[in-house]
């Protein structure tokens, strides 16, 4: 239940309104969390979801067409993400493979998502000075993504880690050997 929460908590950061330099959203994170906690058979749901989201954000509040072929970097690392969570934080969550976790999934996020913006955009010129160009200019929203997939994946895994330490009664019994 709580992975579902969280991707709620996802879809509302990016859908209720917020001022533009913040650019503070639970998706990596959610993403993350999802993919470490649930089955695969259960992460086309989520999938849906955030597609839907990148439907009503682009044509109905930034007033943009919609074309498919725009998005589908981005709906593949919706799935990479999710299989970053299964692959490094599934089987053992310690802080290295957390780490790893909320550095990779955002810089993927970045390099994933800028290259079509320089290759099949205008803004840039198509030469090696404007894909640095086109990568630099997307460093402030790397940052947020960075600090917010970092935030709240750290809330998501650490607030349970917390309360059975605090409360170990609350820990699920190991079997004697």
């Amino acid at each position: 239940m709580p992975a579902y929460l969280l991707i709620l908590v996802a879809i509302l950061s990016r859908l209720i309104p917020h001022p533009g330099w913040l650019n503070f959203t639970a998706v990596g994170a959610a993403l993350l969390y999802f993919g470490a906690r649930r089955s695969w058979r259960e992460m086309l749901g989520p999938l849906a979801a955030l597609m839907a989201t990148d439907y009503v954000l682009t044509a109905f509040v930034y007033h943009y067409g919609f074309s498919t072929q725009d998005y589908i970097p981005t709906w593949i690392w919706y799935v990479a993400a999710m299989a970053l969570g299964q692959i490094l934080l599934r089987a053992r969550t310690s802080f290295i493979r957390f780490g790893a976790a909320v550095v990779l999934g955002p810089t993927s996020f970045w390099l994933i998502s800028n290259f079509p913006v320089w290759l099949n955009g205008t803004m840039y010129s198509h030469d090696s000075a404007g894909l640095a160009a086109c990568y630099v200019a997307a460093l402030p929203f790397y940052r947020n993504d960075l600090i917010s997939t970092t935030i709240v994946a750290g809330l998501a895994f650490g607030i349970p880690v917390l309360v059975r330490r605090l409360n170990p009664a609350a820990a699920p019994a190991v079997p004697a050997r």
